[in-house]
């Protein structure tokens, strides 16, 4: 570990095998949801951080009495190494967690909120979100992350997440849900997510929504930075500890379409071929929204 951020490819790979020990996911992987439990796992950048803050402020009536919100809501894969224990009482019910983890991988028992995003934008965004914390600004084009993308391990793949949790999108205790549908009916969704957690309480459903919107999550831009996170992980990493990140971003969709060169976008659309489009005839990520709308 140099004290430096990655300039490369490859350096970003060698530094992500320290983000999480192998304690802490074997500690995850024992874990045994109750039947209430909420757990939300989307694919990174894809809504995760927003969809705790609804569930968050569905079960507390709105309370922002949290630094930031991993200590609140523990963070399955990551609980061990943050000093968390995974079955301690939580601030409030029903009990929540966040992961990123596939329907394969995820401890069974619970109740499964998954956001599903455009991939290019999910791209875009974590690339964005990289810059400056676990890559040194500006040192790998958009384009060479994108190859990366494409191409990541079955454990951190979009197509492999989206595959797997697919499969799962009729079953009582998972709601698949879309990044484009909360922002474009933040209400409708709210209220979905209301029923599915069991929070019948007008107000609180009232509170969420408020707090949900962009405006709000931007005043609070610190209760969501990961600064609760990255005192242990940019320490393992051997990152700077000044780096920039935030989750609260533009929130807009459509983006990665407008900046990345059409190699890039055909490459995204052969790799939705081979996945989504081979197994469930999906011909793109608008015929999934349009299939997630029919279930509504």
């Amino acid at each position: 570990m140099t004290g430096s951020r990655p300039t490369t490819i490859g350096e970003l790979q060698a530094r992500l095998r320290y983000f999480v020990t192998d304690a802490s996911l074997e500690m995850a992987a024992r874990f045994r949801p109750r039947p209430s439990d909420v757990i939300i796992t989307p694919y990174s950048k894809c809504g995760t951080t927003w969809m705790q803050q609804i569930v968050h402020g569905l079960r507390t009536g709105g309370s922002m009495a949290f630094g930031e919100i991993t200590e609140v809501m523990p963070w399955l894969e990551l609980a061990h190494d943050l000093g968390q224990t995974l079955d301690a009482p939580q601030v409030a019910r029903p009990r929540a967690f966040k992961s990123h983890q596939r329907w394969d991988e995820i401890p069974k028992g619970g109740r499964y909120i998954v956001v599903m995003r455009d991939p290019v934008d999910a791209m875009l965004s974590l690339y964005r979100f990289m810059d400056g914390w676990m890559i040194e600004r500006g040192a790998i084009s958009v384009e060479d992350f994108a190859a990366y993308f494409l191409q990541r391990d079955a454990s951190d793949s979009y197509w492999e997440h989206a595959r797997s949790w697919w499969r799962r999108r009729s079953d009582d205790n998972v709601l698949l849900l879309s990044f484009e549908g909360l922002k474009r009916d933040l209400p409708g969704v709210v209220t979905r997510v209301a029923d599915f957690i069991g929070v019948d309480d007008p107000e609180a459903r009232r509170i969420a929504i408020e707090q949900a919107n962009f405006a709000f999550m931007k005043t609070h831009a610190g209760h969501f930075d990961d600064h609760f996170l990255r005192r242990v992980t940019d320490r393992a990493m051997g990152l700077p500890p000044d780096g920039e990140a935030t989750k609260v971003s533009s929130g807009k969709t459509g983006q990665g379409r407008v900046a990345l060169p059409n190699a890039v976008r055909g490459a995204f659309a052969d790799k939705w071929d081979a996945v989504m489009g081979a197994e469930f005839g999906l011909a793109d990520y608008a015929a999934l929204q349009a299939e997630l709308a029919r279930d509504i």
